[in-house]
């Protein structure tokens, strides 16, 4: 798909380099036939067949590559996801299965930002290295206002305190 997708762009990149170009030359020649014209009755002929057409045509230009442009990045996104989807289903050992994401945190310990609403593991990004963050203690856990942190899933703490595996899975 990533090539069908590809040979119908290079057209239009062309078109688009071909439109500026032409754009260009025109707006040149509206610009030399205005200059050489001391009266404005005689300058509009110039700008009506030259100058507006040829700004139109940078325009469109522009637009076409811009266009052109996104669909390259578009299908190399694509096969970029491609190589991530073989790569995760090469180290499931299943052809065309999708391996488990690798969890952001790790960690056994209960986290929590003073005043926050979500329950995190110690390493789980948005705590980590925070002096703010302070452990969560039992009376927390007990109330149920803490609600599990969508990044690193802490899942339901036991009843030890600490985190079980993230439900949902």
């Amino acid at each position: 798909m990533r090539t069908a997708r590809l040979r119908s762009v290079r057209p239009v990149l062309w078109a688009g380099w071909a439109a500026l170009a032409v754009g260009a030359v025109l707006c040149v020649l509206g610009w030399y036939g205005v200059s050489g014209e001391r009266y404005a009755e005689r300058q509009l002929p110039y700008l009506a067949s030259c100058t507006v057409p040829g700004a139109a045509l940078i325009v469109a230009g522009a637009v076409l590559l811009t266009h052109g442009r996104g669909t390259v990045a578009a299908s190399r996104v694509e096969e970029l996801y491609g190589l991530l989807v073989d790569v995760a289903a090469a180290d499931a050992g299943e052809p065309g299965r999708v391996a488990a994401v690798t969890p952001v945190a790790v960690s056994g310990e209960l986290r929590m930002v003073p005043g926050g609403t979500l329950l995190h593991r110690a390493d789980c990004p948005l705590v980590a290295g925070k002096a703010e963050a302070v452990p969560v203690d039992g009376r927390l856990l007990a109330d149920g206002d803490l609600e599990p942190c969508p990044i690193c899933e802490p899942g339901e703490p036991d009843e030890a305190g600490e985190p079980g595996e993230a439900d949902g899975d």
